[in-house]
Parts: C-alpha cells; structure tokens; sequence
C-alpha cells in the first residue's frame, strides 16, 4: 500500500484465474492495464486485510470495474475484473460508458 492508504497501482498483482474463466472476453492482460491505468480508487474497508475497488481502462479502451485485496507480502490479487457497471461507477463517483 502506498503512503496515505491508497493501493499503489504501480505494485505486484496477481489477477485470479477465476475472472478469465467467468469473462472469457477479458484476458490477465486487460485486467493489469485497467489497473495501472486506473481512473478511481477507493479502499472499501479500515481494516485488515484490505479491499480495494478501481475502474480503469484496458488496452482496448473498455472501462473495467475490479476488486482486489492486498496480500501480506504487499502485493494485490484482483478478484473480481468485469465491464464497469452502474452501481460500481456510482460508488466510485466515475462516468460510465455509453453502450
């Protein structure tokens, strides 16, 4: 985590295999350029371990929604990758797409 309680988007991630399984369209790589390209950021709790949820753009522009949770050793699993949804873009205070 990088100082002032955000997740650094520039730490190690680890993207659960689960999402590529759920949403074949979406591969490991969308999900670390959505990350590191990430728009908003907000930690979802004040206690350990922490949850984080981010909306950002993949290499093919689509507005991703991902939560993740920072490990022990520092490091960040994404277990959840989707298309930005309203309800996410709301809490994290973003636009959304047009569709």
């Amino acid at each position: 985590m990088s100082a002032g309680g955000c997740a650094d988007v520039g730490q190690d991630l680890t993207v659960h295999p689960r999402i590529t399984r759920r949403h074949p369209d979406i591969q490991v790589a969308d999900v670390e350029s959505a990350w590191r390209s990430a728009i908003a950021v907000r930690r979802r709790n004040y206690d350990p371990p922490e949850y984080y949820a981010a909306a950002g753009a993949d290499s093919h522009g689509r507005l991703l929604e991902m939560v993740g949770v920072e490990l022990d050793d520092g490091s960040l699993l994404i277990f959840h990758a989707m298309r930005l949804t309203d309800k996410m873009a709301q809490e994290l205070q973003v636009r959304r797409e047009s569709t």
